[in-house]
């Protein structure tokens, strides 16, 4: 019998859930085709709800997995499934331990979304600086008004966590004129790339720096909240393109209310999509809908990972 057929004569199948990819264009997918698969879309331009992927997953050797919560009680129903790629690093939101006690491989394709990111996270800062959003809505409403921005050359950019992100955010910022001071957990120490930039303590980075940017693995515990806000330069600025988890929502509006903080850019949120909330309807909050990796050339890269990465896992447990 051939690997790619199930025992009652069938195709072997495998479920492609990601927004950016599941209307089954991309020609990464193709080549599940080629391999002898089937190939299903449980909701096509969409995220899947729980029925429409269990209805989906059924059968299914291989998934190509967006952010759905994948707990392990979820995995359970779905014996015949070997292996979920992921077209991204984010696995939060799969129980992984459950995951590989049920002998499924977890994938990931790192640096797919790196360049994608990091340039949002520089075009977040500079549209919250000069304040890009508010003045083009003063204009679109037949408003002729201007506040003051500011110039980030001459500034410090604070970097928590400077892994492949961080690193191309600092050498970005360091472009700009900007003094970078980077924590992270692990710090390459071969990464000095100017006089300018220089790694610190995570109290270091809070208290010094005009910008903090974000670019942590989820936490347990948030990184902002109350107590490091307080360590903060009064008017810092906030920016998250990493995870959520990593901000205190209600310590953050407080602090913008006070005008402890300057702003804040976000483009991550504990429910995705967040609806009409205080912090996202904030005039000093710039919001967008998790677009950090959704750039043509960063989808290209993670379909062709993640494509790449299942089919191996596949041909591995032959």
């Amino acid at each position: 019998m051939s690997p790619n057929v199930t025992h009652d004569g069938g195709p072997r199948r495998i479920a492609v859930t990601p927004r950016s990819i599941s209307d089954g264009g991309h020609p990464a997918l193709r080549q599940l085709e080629k391999a002898g698969y089937d190939v299903v879309y449980p909701a096509p331009g969409a995220v899947p709800n729980e029925q429409q992927l269990r209805s989906a997953l059924r059968g299914c050797v291989g998934y190509i997995a967006g952010t759905e919560r994948l707990s392990g009680s979820f995995l359970s129903e779905f014996p015949e499934l070997k292996a979920i790629s992921r077209n991204g690093v984010g696995i939060d939101s799969i129980d992984v331990d459950a995951a590989k006690r049920q002998g499924i491989s977890v994938l990931t394709a790192p640096g797919a979304n790196s360049q994608g990111v990091a340039e949002l996270t520089i075009a977040l800062m500079m549209s919250a600086v000069r304040g890009i959003p508010w003045h083009d809505g003063q204009l679109k409403s037949g408003q002729w008004a201007r506040r003051p921005g500011r110039e980030v050359s001459g500034q410090t950019l604070g970097l928590l966590g400077c892994g492949q992100i961080g690193r191309r955010v600092a050498l970005m910022a360091l472009g700009l004129g900007m003094k970078v001071l980077a924590f992270d957990a692990y710090p390459l120490e071969s990464f000095r790339p100017s006089e300018d930039f220089a790694w610190g303590s995570l109290d270091d980075v809070l208290r010094t720096s005009d910008v903090v940017s974000l670019h942590m693995p989820p936490s347990a515990e948030p990184v902002i909240g109350k107590a490091t806000i307080g360590l903060l330069k009064r008017g810092a600025g906030i920016i998250n393109t990493a995870r959520a988890s990593l901000v205190d929502d209600d310590s953050v509006l407080a602090a913008l209310e006070s005008g402890a903080v300057a702003f804040l850019a976000t483009d991550v949120f504990e429910t995705e999509p967040p609806g009409r909330t205080p912090l996202v309807g904030h005039p000093n909050v710039i919001a967008t809908p998790h677009i950090g990796g959704y750039t043509g050339e960063s989808v290209d890269r993670a379909t062709w990972a993640a494509v790449d990465n299942l089919l191996q896992a596949l041909a591995n447990q032959h």
